[in-house]
């Protein structure tokens, strides 16, 4: 992330958005394939010299485009781990009831993703886990503790389709 965004958080609500053309598109397409791409090398994908690909890349950074920068990070080496998407109700849903839960879900790394949604339930996670007893260990431990929670529904992925994407680089 570029240093006027990290140094200036508040800057951020008035970005000027600029339309994104062509070659813009595709270094945001490429960075989402490899944040880690050297610049060379994406300058080479996206046609661009690597001074000029340099300097787009902080524009898309300097008008909120570009936010960060993040590692996805895998409980296992393995192939064969599962992903289980937790459906949580909350008893409430106040301020206070949902400052408290996340709070709660931040303590736990075993939870990789949480998102605060609209519709039946009030956050879906994402858990990695090797096993069905790996899963039993952290609904019992975590999950049914985490506070004000009313319900919990998880379901066991079969494949994730995009997770060869994500290895790249």
């Amino acid at each position: 992330m570029s240093s006027f965004l990290r140094n200036n958080p508040a800057s951020n609500e008035g970005l000027l958005r600029v339309a994104l053309d062509a070659i813009d598109r595709n270094i945001v397409r490429q960075l989402r394939l490899n944040a880690r791409i050297a610049n060379t090398a994406l300058a080479t994908e996206v046609g661009l010299s690597p001074s000029a690909c340099l300097r787009r890349i902080a524009r898309l950074e300097n008008t909120g485009h570009i936010r960060g920068y993040t590692a996805l990070i895998g409980t296992s080496d393995s192939d064969d781990a599962l992903a289980v998407i937790v459906n949580i109700t909350l008893d409430r849903q106040t301020e206070e009831h949902l400052n408290r839960f996340e709070a709660a879900i931040r303590k736990h790394p075993e939870i990789q993703e949480c998102f605060l949604m609209t519709g039946g339930s009030d956050y879906i996670l994402k858990v990695e886990v090797e096993s069905a007893r790996d899963f039993e260990r952290i609904h019992k431990d975590i999950l049914s503790t985490l506070p004000g929670v009313a319900r919990i529904h998880s379901s066991f992925s079969i494949r994730d389709v995009l997770k060869r994407r994500a290895r790249k680089g």
